[in-house]
């Protein structure tokens, strides 16, 4: 049947056969499917011309059925659901309507690739499903996505098509890095300039600082507070959260140039900075003053009213602490707090914004560099410079999100071809990251279970097009969603021909849906970049 992600079991009936669907045939959806619902009729009837309309079928008439069965829930998990093709009609019981919804991501796939097209390509087209019984639930309840619309701004539509293309590979968090030195991508109405200046630069480098190239045309723009309501709106209908990352206290230019106090005005000229236009680890960080707190304090508050998630994401990634060791201000902040050092000074800015958090009903999630210093009592981890921040997390009893950059940062080149646009880092195919496994050996079983996900990160300093990020995602991401989606057995003993031949149908399911792929046989002629300079590797990554 060719799924991806492969399903927890999916048994062909013993008699050979096919259903036929329809243009008349009725789907009926029981309360609390209603989203699943809606999704059919929008997406998969605009492909195929079925009305899927509502209404009991008529005598000897297929119908499709969607339901909630707690029995389901309690077997397969919340997420999990069993659907039956037989001939008189499809049957989905799900354990919730999220579990209802992924089920009809997967109908979806059953019925070819055509389906997943914007029109039908035929008004004489056959619609049909193989008989089959399929039961399914995912491995992790963290499958995530994080868009880096910082470095290269991507519009609305963009982020609402890569939620569309979540759902179809059953990934249900997005993680939208909001903030960087290069740009401030979010609406505050008490901090216009955030926007007014911080949204946009003056030209960008082209490719890695090693480059000589620069675009000369300013780069910008950011959402208003309704385009992330909207956007947050799609991802629910389609069961994904919205995951809000605003960075504290590195990678913070754009902020600073924006609001000038905010950095360390006692040894940096903060009025004359202004959004950054390159890339790399930067050293303008926050002052860490009381009303730097309170400034984001008051950001923060904005971004809750936007987002419902649980977990907002405070960066805390790569921060140097030259400019703290050189001010006079935070080092008096330092021993006022009596602490040890910058490291404790970072941790100190962190456990202030999870208590913050905390007080509110949230949870804090950052970069596993959190954990320098101490880590906040509440604080969950996002462990991306390999598995030792997770373990070191996981066994202190924190929940970790296992995002290596070693298998799952997508901005790493895809082969060791010379081809590859902008190369960047070690080669990382399709393969290594079908066999990448987020649950490391180092943790026991208890300890395994704060590994509550896992997570492909793509950042944008190369990827100034949609058609870059389609590049460099796909097909990797499809391979991740099987990682973070299937129950696979260990990474050695994966079916990988198996899994490419699922990949062969599945390509053309990308064709559909017009995203451009890097082509099994490499790039093709528009999508290199020569004379771009990048940062390769050689040979496979150092695993830590």
């Amino acid at each position: 049947m060719d799924l991806i992600p492969a399903p927890l079991q999916a048994t062909p009936q013993p008699a050979a056969g096919h259903l036929t669907l329809e243009r008349g045939t009725p789907l009926i959806a029981a309360p609390g499917t209603e989203s699943a619902a809606r999704w059919l009729r929008a997406s998969v009837g605009a492909a195929t011309g079925l009305t899927l309309g509502a209404g009991e079928p008529a005598p000897g008439e297929a119908v499709v059925r969607l339901e909630l069965d707690g029995e389901v829930g309690r077997e397969l998990g919340p997420e999990g659901y069993r659907l039956t093709v037989a001939a008189d009609g499809v049957r989905i019981r799900a354990g919730s309507p999220a579990g209802a919804f992924w089920a009809a991501q997967t109908l979806r796939q059953l019925l070819g690739p055509d389906a997943f097209r914007k029109a039908p390509l035929r008004a004489d087209a056959q619609w049909t499903l193989p008989l089959c019984e399929i039961q399914d639930t995912p491995r992790f309840g963290w499958r995530g996505l994080m868009l880096d619309v910082a470095r290269h701004f991507m519009p609305k539509d963009g982020v609402l098509r890569y939620l569309d293309l979540m759902a179809a590979h059953k990934l249900n968090v997005l993680h939208l890095h909001l903030t960087d030195d290069q740009g401030w991508r979010v609406e505050i109405k008490r901090y216009p300039r955030l926007t007014e200046v911080g949204a946009w630069r003056t030209r960008t480098k082209v490719g890695l600082r090693e480059s000589t190239l620069w675009d000369e045309r300013p780069h910008g723009g950011y959402y208003t507070q309704d385009d992330l309501r909207e956007i947050v709106a799609y991802a629910a209908e389609r069961h994904i959260t919205v995951v809000p990352e605003i960075d504290i206290p590195g990678h913070s230019q754009a902020a600073i140039a924006a609001y000038p106090e905010l950095g360390n005005t006692d040894i940096v000229d903060t009025g004359n900075l202004s959004v950054l236009t390159s890339w790399g680890v930067n050293p303008n960080v926050l002052s860490p003053a009381d009303s730097t707190l309170r400034f984001y304090e008051n950001v923060l508050t904005e971004l809750l009213d936007l987002f419902p998630a649980d977990f907002v994401h405070i960066g805390g990634d790569e921060c140097p602490k030259e400019q703290w060791r050189q001010s006079s201000a935070a080092q008096a902040r330092i021993k006022e707090l009596g602490l040890a050092d910058e490291d404790e000074l970072q941790s100190w800015f962190v456990r202030h914004f999870d208590r913050w958090l905390a007080d509110r009903g949230r949870r804090l999630i950052g970069w596993d560099e959190i954990l320098e210093g101490g880590l906040a009592e509440g604080a969950a981890v996002s462990s991306w410079q390999g598995y030792a921040g997770g373990i070191a997390a996981a066994k202190a009893g924190h929940d970790v999100v296992m995002c290596p950059q070693t298998h799952v940062y997508l901005d790493w080149r895809q082969s060791e071809g010379a081809e590859e646009p902008v190369p960047i880092a070690h080669a990382r195919t399709l393969e290594d990251v079908f066999r990448f496994e987020p649950v490391p050996p180092q943790l026991s079983q208890d300890e395994a279970r704060h590994v509550i996900g896992t997570q492909a990160n793509v950042w944008t300093e190369a990827m100034d097009s949609a058609r870059v990020v389609d590049y460099m995602a796909f097909p990797r991401l499809a391979a991740f969603a099987e990682v973070a989606w299937s129950r696979l057995p260990a990474p050695a003993e994966r079916d990988w021909p198996g899994f490419e031949e699922r990949m062969r149908a599945h390509y053309a399911r990308l064709d559909a849906l017009g995203v451009e792929y890097r082509p099994a046989g490499g790039p093709l002629p528009w999508q290199r970049r020569p004379g771009v300079t990048g940062r390769p590797m050689a040979g496979p990554p150092p695993i830590v």
